[in-house]
């Protein structure tokens, strides 16, 4: 009744694509009539590199509280870790080698992706097992699908990679992201795209982003022509603080959005006046052909005469 499709097969097909979510297969196939390509779509053969080293990124992170000690304790833990700190070297070091050479001899499986669709629709699944179906609209497609809608669309994108084993994710998750107002906030501004980083698809993002802790959260947008990481938000953010972040990083960004709207519109109306001149051009040019042809065929038909 929503989409207009008639086959139960397909209607099936595509619940089933969406993992059942219907509100997702409604958008999805209402972005498809209007001509934006399904996030099922392969991914593009050139993924868009993103610029995660622009000088003017904007970072925030959350430090979480430590107990205050008492002067005492505080010497006492200073002694500790002086004494203790050629041995924390000396582990450290020998576990970086041995890290190190078991990359060469194991390589780390979360570094080959064959499924992306498949890594986000089971973080996903995954999610509203553990946190509910209330939630800001995961985009379900790879992380290079959402690059590219969100260049296209002139939108900012929200990526936000999951560290199940985080002792702040399942606080984040419950009390800031599923928050209503932070739902409404990404669902009316922004695409909004997550994995974990146990997922191969999450670990590769993880590893273009270089995130220093979780919760981690970065807005990309098309900025001087490239898609860029505008901010950085690490850390137990609570929701109100995370609205107003995501302010800042929108309202500083804004004007970068509005002048590449300006500038596709004018490329855009340089294009249709270009192509009606060519099209006059041929319309001319065909009148010139017709006019030669018949006074060709009248000084043929003069001959035979």
């Amino acid at each position: 009744d929503l989409t207009g499709i008639e086959s139960m097969d397909q209607c099936r097909h595509t619940l089933e694509q969406h993992n059942w979510n219907i509100e997702a297969a409604v958008q999805d196939r209402l972005n498809e009539q209007e001509g934006v390509p399904s996030v099922f779509n392969p991914p593009p053969l050139r993924p868009l590199q993103v610029n995660t080293a622009d000088h003017r990124i904007y970072s925030y992170v959350v430090s979480r509280p430590q107990p205050r000690a008492s002067y005492l304790t505080g010497l006492l833990g200073w002694g500790y870790y002086f004494i203790m700190l050629p041995f924390r070297f000396t582990y450290y070091t020998l576990l970086d080698i041995f890290r190190f050479a078991l990359r060469f001899i194991r390589p780390d499986p979360r570094s080959r992706v064959t499924d992306p669709v498949g890594d986000i629709i089971s973080f996903i699944h995954m999610f509203e097992e553990k946190y509910g179906r209330i939630h800001p609209v995961f985009y379900q497609g790879t992380y290079s699908q959402a690059l590219n809608d969100a260049k296209r669309e002139l939108r900012f994108l929200l990526v936000y990679l999951h560290g199940d084993d985080h002792q702040d994710t399942d606080e984040f998750c419950r009390n800031t992201l599923c928050a209503p107002e932070v739902i409404t906030l990404i669902n009316t501004r922004m695409l909004f795209w997550a994995c974990s980083t146990n997922k191969p698809e999450g670990y590769r993002v993880s590893q273009a982003l270089r995130e220093n802790t979780y919760p981690f959260l970065a807005v990309i947008m098309l900025k001087d022509r490239r898609m860029t990481v505008v901010g950085r938000l690490e850390g137990l953010i609570q929701a109100d603080d995370l609205i107003n972040q995501l302010m800042f990083i929108m309202d500083a960004n804004q004007t970068y959005l509005v002048s590449e709207r300006l500038e596709r519109e004018e490329r855009n109306q340089t294009q249709v006046l270009r192509q009606q001149q060519d099209e006059a051009y041929l319309a001319s040019l065909r009148a010139d052909q017709e006019k030669e042809r018949k006074k060709k065929e009248e000084r043929e038909r003069k001959k035979k005469k």
